[in-house]
């Protein structure tokens, strides 16, 4: 089904069910000590989590050379892919996958889980035919937070990634609003807003929250639509609204 740079996944059945599954095998002798640490991390999280919208771990095995992890099957391929094809999406259809994202969120922040790398090519579809059957995947860079800033390692995806990450403050659980917010106005607009080849010019712009709605693409879009993104990419993490707070939004 694909690889990566310490594992590939193949998809299997269990021999009991015959129910086809997903297995991402990891080969041991080649994953650093940090790495080790983070799938330890991922395997006990996603153990503790069952939500709907949240990809379903079915297993986890050690053996001498390898670990794996059995998943279920995502048959539909990337949400980004998906926005690919479609260029952008009307209000109504945005609005149900940015719905089912924040459910899927504030599930997981209720329980003081932050998952720190949100973005399409995280988010999986069950089939090619349904795009609201979405599965939040890849908690890799997962973590529980004690506290409400207790967080203070770099990580996630340029573009998607919150100011706070990148001004090396302490932060928690409010990253993944910031990273919602971006793929919300991805979704409606059709391209990202913060764009830049340069990669330090494009965090100055994220530090600072330096975007735009354009009138040529952004004119037939609702203002709640708008003003939910602007209370979701707030610079300052206090302002910015919550997963349970955006749940509550008129445009949702």
């Amino acid at each position: 089904l694909g690889s990566g740079s310490f594992s590939t996944v193949k998809q299997a059945h269990d021999r009991e069910t015959g129910q086809a599954v997903a297995v991402k095998c990891i080969k041991r002798k080649t994953l650093p000590p940090d790495e080790i640490d983070a799938l330890k991390d991922e395997v006990s999280i996603l153990k503790q989590i069952s939500h709907p919208n949240i990809i379903h771990m079915h297993d986890f095995f050690e053996e001498p050379e390898n670990y794996y992890l059995v998943m279920e099957v995502m048959s539909g391929g990337e949400l980004f892919d998906r926005i690919v094809q479609k260029s952008y999406y009307n209000e109504k259809e945005a609005r149900d996958l940015v719905k089912i994202l924040l459910d899927a969120i504030c599930y997981m922040h209720d329980r003081n889980i932050v998952h720190r790398d949100l973005k399409p090519e995280n988010l999986l579809l069950q089939n090619r035919d349904n795009d609201s059957e979405i599965r939040l995947a890849d908690f890799g860079f997962a973590k529980r937070v004690k506290g409400n800033l207790s967080l203070s390692t770099q990580c996630g995806t340029p573009g998607y990634v919150a100011p706070e990450i990148l001004k090396g403050d302490k932060y928690g659980l409010a990253v993944d609003i910031w990273s919602i917010g971006v793929i919300t106005y991805i979704l409606l607009g059709g391209y990202p807003p913060f764009h830049d080849d340069n990669q330090a010019t494009l965090y100055k712009k994220i530090k600072s929250g330096d975007f735009v709605f354009h009138p040529e693409y952004w004119d037939p879009v609702s203002k709640e639509a708008k003003d939910l993104i602007t209370r979701m990419l707030t610079v300052d993490y206090e302002k910015r609204l919550t997963a349970k707070d955006a749940l509550n939004h008129p445009w949702i």
